[in-house]
């Protein structure tokens, strides 16, 4: 199976680079992915970069090229709720923009690009082997929507002002939904994991550059041992 992960910054894949190393690299698009062999599976680890085009761009070079089995993304998001506390994982059920208002072009919600789904799903047989490796491992985790802009959230005015229209969102970050639009254009199954870095608040800045190389270790320990531990189908 060829296994595509990617990983929007370079503190977020710290870890990957430490575990796994290749000399062997390919350019697509603007990413220079790293080749090599993880438990019979060819495995592709690169950095989209931040942000929903660098997303989508360097996500569509790889699979425009490559016929990838499966996607994993890992890296960091913002926490939306109370509950949802620093450190936490989430394993996304779906991708939306919170940054994306339509309604009035047409018969669309918020969130939803014009002739799009509503939310990108993730429902394939892929995550589900996932979640259950999670649950049979006892790794804590939540599960729901995050939601994706071209923005840093960073004081509770904002977000406030995306719980109007995504109440139950989880997190929020700003290349999850782009990675999700591609997967679904190619027919490739997501696996998504965001360990949360911050509270969105006001303190936001301080908290995302203390913990984003920590929850991106969490979230690529995580990924990284599933691959070696588990025959991907």
């Amino acid at each position: 199976m060829k296994v595509a992960i990617i990983v929007p910054m370079a503190e977020e894949a710290e870890y990957y680079g430490q575990h796994f190393h290749s000399d062997n690299k390919k350019m697509f698009g603007s990413t220079a992915f790293e080749h090599f062999s993880v438990n019979g599976n060819d495995v592709y680890i690169g950095l989209s970069g931040i942000g929903k085009v660098n997303a989508a761009m360097n996500l569509t070079a790889l699979l425009a090229n490559e016929d990838i089995d499966l996607i994993f993304m890992t890296g960091s998001a913002g926490s939306m709720q109370e509950d949802v506390h620093q450190k936490d994982l989430i394993l996304p059920n779906a991708f939306t923009y919170h940054d994306a208002h339509n309604t009035r072009a047409g018969n669309y919600v918020e969130g939803q690009i014009p002739q799009e789904p509503a939310q990108f799903e993730l429902n394939s047989s892929a995550r589900q082997a996932f979640l259950n490796y999670l649950k049979e491992n006892n790794i804590d985790f939540k599960e729901g929507l995050i939601v994706t802009g071209d923005s840093f959230i960073a004081s509770n005015e904002q977000k406030d002002e995306i719980k109007k229209n995504f109440p139950n969102a989880l997190g929020v970050e700003m290349e999850g939904a782009a990675f999700a639009q591609v997967a679904h254009k190619f027919n490739v199954p997501l696996v998504a994991l965001r360990a949360i870095s911050d509270n969105g608040d006001e303190g936001a800045d301080e908290d995302f550059d203390t913990f984003v190389k920590e929850v991106g270790q969490k979230a690529a320990t995580i990924i990284s041992s599933y691959l070696e531990k588990e025959v991907l189908n």
